[in-house]
């Protein structure tokens, strides 16, 4: 297996709390540079990570329920319906451990 496939499964974060929309453009950009699977953003950059990303092979994944899933059943598909109408292609769903167990 060769660097570049390797490097084409990466899915790149950028999910620091304070993360701006300059970390988000430049993280964006290296991310088309290299060739990673997709960027995954908070919910508030979808938008914007989709619009620097068009056109290239990298996707926009978000996080959903992030960074504990403690959010309502309700408030997760709230959530993943605008992700996914402001241009997500894939999201990252926090499970509510607390209920699980």
């Amino acid at each position: 297996m060769d660097i570049k496939t390797v490097v084409s499964m990466i899915d790149h974060a950028v999910l620091k709390p304070d993360a701006t929309d300059a970390d988000v453009l430049r993280e964006c950009e290296i991310s088309v540079k290299y060739g990673v699977a997709s960027v995954c953003v908070k919910p508030c950059h979808v938008a914007l990570a989709r619009e620097v990303l068009k056109g290239s092979d990298v996707k926009v994944s978000t996080v959903i329920g992030f960074p504990h899933g403690s959010t309502t059943t309700a408030c997760k598909v709230y959530e993943a319906v605008e992700a996914i109408e402001n241009g997500a292609e894939e999201l990252d769903m926090v499970i509510n451990i607390g209920k699980l167990l």
